[in-house]
């Protein structure tokens, strides 16, 4: 089993909508203008949050967001045959990491044993799952 982040698109970039949260936090990013920039600003998302797994950031076509309606942000479960077994409910309010636990406990592999499951609080929400990542509320991505 593994777990990955996808940065999407930046939430509340500061040319079109900063959040007072974002200010305090000084989390502050304009709108990439291209690949690079998305990455460098995944980048900065994944330190400032302290994702300890893989992550990778979304083309600039938006395949992904586009594929799992992954904005604003969303926890995933989904089969080795790409088959989704778990969509949670868009976040922030609907992120809720101890449903997809739930999910993942009722994998064959994790009943017969095989994996080992460990229990997720929501404060941990952004440490469980595939999900979009969008902005800097959630943000991720690149495996860093």
């Amino acid at each position: 089993m593994a777990f990955y982040a996808v940065y999407i698109l930046e939430a509340h970039p500061t040319d079109i909508w900063t959040m007072q949260s974002n200010v305090k936090d000084n989390v502050l990013f304009a709108s990439p203008k291209n690949d690079q920039e998305r990455e460098n600003v995944a980048n900065a998302c994944v330190r400032k949050l302290g994702i300890k797994f893989p992550a990778i950031v979304d083309g600039f076509d938006n395949t992904t967001e586009k594929a799992y309606t992954g904005w604003p942000d969303r926890l995933y479960l989904i089969s080795s045959d790409g088959k989704v077994l778990y969509k949670s409910k868009p976040g922030p309010f609907g992120f809720k990491p101890d449903q997809l636990e739930g999910a993942i406990k009722k994998l064959p592999e994790v009943r017969a044993g095989f994996t080992n499951v460990v229990s997720v609080s929501s404060e941990q929400g952004a440490n469980i799952g595939f999900f979009g990542l969008q902005g800097t509320a959630y943000q991720s991505i690149m495996g860093w």
